[in-house]
């Protein structure tokens, strides 16, 4: 179990792969995000995405799942106050396969809770050409193994 002693500053943690299917996008955007470029590869083509893409929600909701594996799945978390920032930087197609990194910024002990870690990251999401495609700053709150 990864507690806040376990991260320090500018620790990278890899995310993914996640190969990003047609299938997904469309049953998501079906459920949240129903617009055409979402629906129908030929409405995403000829939009300004280019094909076939997932909502930024979806592409959040990606990364989300691709943190739980690679590091939350495995750390006593304890939530989070939020988002600071997402970029949604390119659109995320059908066929992609998405990796990533976890990014430590700055790490604190909680003044009023000391059994609380405060961590601030950036999460990056590439797809197999390196290009990025989704940048998010933000925080994770995780359990301190030994208060002060």
């Amino acid at each position: 179990m990864l507690h806040y002693e376990d991260f320090s500053e500018g620790q990278e943690i890899a995310l993914g792969p996640y190969a990003v299917t047609a299938e997904e996008i469309v049953a998501f955007a079906r459920e949240f995000d129903p617009q055409r470029f979402h629906l129908d590869e030929a409405a995403g083509k000829a939009s300004i995405l280019g094909g076939l893409a997932a909502s930024g929600w979806h592409s959040c909701a990606m990364l989300m799942r691709m943190m739980a594996d690679a590091y939350l799945g495995h750390a006593a978390g304890l939530g989070s106050s939020g988002l600071d920032e997402v970029k949604w930087l390119k659109p995320i197609l059908a066929g992609e396969t998405l990796a990533g990194k976890m990014i430590v910024l700055s790490k604190r002990v909680s003044a009023k809770r000391p059994e609380m870690g405060i961590l601030k990251c950036r999460w990056e999401l590439f797809n197999e050409k390196s290009e990025m495609k989704l940048e998010q700053t933000g925080v994770n709150f995780i359990r301190v193994r030994t208060p002060c």
